[in-house]
């Protein structure tokens, strides 16, 4: 049973390694779930019962996923680890690399600068 939860936290560390958008609900006028929205639900519901699994795929994501996978990565990080997420967001408020957002059906685009600022200045 161990070695299929790892191969499940696999691959959703994996689909949000490769994400170019952040959406954490259904988006466009269908509410449409995106894979990487779906792989970051997966990660959060495991974050109760396997936490040093998750900070493992969590601190991965950071190191070597995408834009959009690291946004992803320290919002799950603030519910497990309050202070790793605040410096993650601290060092993530450096990066100019870009990714689309989604909140309901409206569509935009944001750095992870200034998403990181964004989030430092909501905790």
């Amino acid at each position: 049973m161990g070695k299929k939860r790892d191969r499940e936290l696999d691959a959703a560390a994996d689909e949000l390694a490769r994400a170019d958008t952040v959406a954490f609900g259904g988006v466009g006028f269908a509410g449409t779930l995106l894979p990487a929205t779906e792989a970051y639900q997966r990660l959060a519901d495991a974050l109760a019962e396997h936490p040093e699994e998750v900070r493992a795929q969590l601190d991965r994501l950071l190191d070597h996923g995408s834009p959009a996978g690291r946004a992803y990565a320290a919002t799950l990080l603030e519910r497990l680890d309050p202070a790793a997420a605040r410096a993650a967001w601290t060092a993530l408020r450096d990066d100019p690399a870009e990714f689309t957002t989604y909140s309901g059906c409206v569509m935009d685009r944001s750095s992870l600068r200034e998403y990181a600022t964004r989030r430092l200045g909501e905790a």
